[in-house]
């Protein structure tokens, strides 16, 4: 992805996903204990790491692959902003 805007977009919504992702945890956390969130966490984790894989072996590298498996990861972040 070229630097521009809709780039710096994609990681503003990643960033919002991310931040509602940990509030849920931690509103579970206080519902349901422990275990949950932790299982919630690890899938997160585990998609993360499937896509930074996926990402690598397209051809991403370093900042950029990150950049992308993030962007993947927490993108649905952008359906909470108007």
């Amino acid at each position: 992805m070229p630097s521009g805007t809709r780039s710096g977009t994609d990681i503003r919504d990643g960033h919002i996903g991310l931040a509602v992702t940990i509030i849920a945890l931690i509103v579970i956390a206080i519902a349901s204990g422990p275990k949950v969130p932790f299982i919630v966490a690890g899938c997160f984790t585990a998609w993360f790491i499937l896509v930074l894989s996926v990402v690598h072996i397209l051809g991403g590298r370093g900042r950029e692959a990150v950049k992308r498996a993030y962007v993947a990861t927490f993108w649905w972040g952008d359906y909470l902003t108007p």
